[in-house]
């Protein structure tokens, strides 16, 4: 699908930009790969890494809606992954957040119709999923306003979908690198939030290969939820220093006791694949869609009144050698 093509990745610079771009260059041949993103320093050390001779690095912000314009000009494909992302930054600086995360978003979109972009598949977050913090409401509003732009593409080809999943095993801030960084400066003890916390975990790589198999899935308005397990924290914290006590230290603000990834105020809108879930369109478009068949003849089922995808409802669950596993990927 994406031999000869051209990909553009916005904040291609982060961790699922990396994981992304090494995958397309093992797997596929594409004909270029935009790595879209604002930061030179480490547009610099990404090259270094990642210097075949189809790769593109492109300054700029989603913010500026006329450098998005020109980014896009030729792009085939659109991965969405800038975004404000850390929650205490956010609430201390709402409208930077709204700035990126919200009218970044519009930018994208009104590039991606203008160019006669093929497909356009945003990242979202378990916190846009009844979100009790800035970032989450931002994330909601983006989600929105993807599915929306499937309405706005007139007799275009262009087609918005939105991906949506939780924890990334070792990314950047998530808990395991937080706890590897206080053992290392020689913690005698784990800070855990709630002794009942659960979280969604998946890999980075288990969460791009999901996004590239959307791109095969999509038919436009839908948000991709993956079937992934969850680990109490308090098991996390034990498998990573068994030896260590834990002091409960109270949720954060901003902070859930579980993810949340498909709403029950949304179960009527929900769809069950057999290793996924897609959340509908809550708008009619204005062409017909049947989203319990997608492009790649996979069916899904509607699931019950009332459902909800939380990591603490869920029916898989990490162990511990599981959990080691994961973090070795």
């Amino acid at each position: 699908m994406f031999d000869e093509k051209v990909v553009l990745i916005t904040g291609g610079t982060g961790s699922f930009g990396k994981k992304y771009t090494e995958i397309l260059l093992k797997q596929y041949q594409p004909k270029k790969i935009i790595i879209f993103s604002r930061d030179e320093l480490k547009q610099f050390e990404m090259q270094q890494v990642y210097n075949a001779p189809c790769m593109r690095y492109f300054i700029g912000d989603v913010r500026d809606a006329s450098r998005v314009e020109e980014a896009m000009q030729g792009v085939d494909y659109v991965i969405h992954a800038a975004a404000m992302k850390q929650v205490p930054a956010a609430e201390y600086n709402p409208m930077e957040c709204i700035k990126t995360n919200v009218y970044g978003a519009e930018n994208v979109i009104k590039a991606a119709i203008k160019n006669n972009v093929s497909k356009v598949i945003a990242l979202s977050t378990d916190k846009a999923a009844n979100p009790i913090n800035l970032y989450g409401a931002t994330k909601l509003a983006s989600d929105k306003l993807f599915i929306a732009a499937n309405n706005m593409v007139g007799a275009r080809e262009t087609r918005f979908s939105v991906v949506r999943y939780g924890n990334v095993v070792c990314s950047r801030g998530s808990v395991i690198p937080f706890f590897k960084n206080l053992i290392a400066e020689g913690a005698i003890e784990l800070p855990i939030t709630h002794p009942d916390m659960t979280r969604f975990m998946i890999t980075l790589r288990q969460g791009v290969l999901f996004v590239l198999k959307n791109f095969e899935r999509m038919q436009g308005g839908e948000i991709f939820i993956p079937k992934i397990p969850s680990m109490r924290i308090t098991e996390l914290a034990s498998t990573i220093a068994p030896d260590l006590p834990q002091n409960i230290v109270g949720i954060r603000p901003g902070e859930k006791l579980h993810e949340i990834m498909c709403p029950s105020d949304d179960s009527h809108l929900t769809l069950e694949f057999e290793d996924h879930y897609v959340i509908c369109p809550t708008i009619q478009f204005t062409r017909e869609s049947d989203f319990s068949l997608n492009k790649l003849g996979e069916k899904g089922k509607p699931v019950k009144e009332g459902f909800e995808y939380n990591s603490g409802n869920n029916e898989e669950w990490l162990n511990h050698e599981a959990l080691l596993k994961m973090m070795d990927v």
